[in-house]
């Protein structure tokens, strides 16, 4: 399970160090790609292809599930951290994530994600300020 926030840079190259944390259940060969909300998710290859044989269970007739999936299969990309643990971001998925240089990655279970800084802040205090409401929506929810 991915637990945490680390804040961390990219070099000029545009390689971003994975918290050492997460690089051993990211394992050897993991998948980033556009995630929800201007951050990127990165996935395990195991749960990568749970998610992967989830979306190929929805109905694609429908124009919403293409769309979601066509941008969210397009973006993906298969990442390898080299010896010091960095990979490339490539630059597609920097553009949309609005990565310039500093980041912050969190574990969300299943998942990690990076975020631009700037956005993760502005994020995070929105969704803070709301933490409570959003807790009593899950309770009505039976989680």
């Amino acid at each position: 399970m991915f637990l945490g926030e680390y804040q961390h840079s990219l070099d000029n190259k545009g390689r971003l160090t994975v918290p050492a944390r997460f690089r051993e259940e990211l394992g050897e060969t993991f998948i980033v790609t556009k995630g929800l909300d201007n951050c990127l998710f990165v996935y395990p290859l195991s749960e990568w292809k749970t998610v992967e044989e989830n979306l190929k269970g929805l109905p694609f007739t429908r124009s919403d599930v293409r769309a979601f999936v066509r941008f969210f299969f397009s973006g993906a990309c298969e990442c390898e951290a080299d010896k010091q643990g960095r990979i490339l971001l490539p630059a597609g998925l920097r553009e949309y994530a609005h990565i310039n240089r500093d980041v912050v990655i969190i574990g969300v279970g299943t998942r990690v994600e990076v975020w631009a800084v700037e956005y993760w802040e502005e994020y995070a205090a929105k969704a803070g300020a709301s933490y409570e409401e959003i807790s009593e929506k899950l309770v009505e929810l039976g989680i």
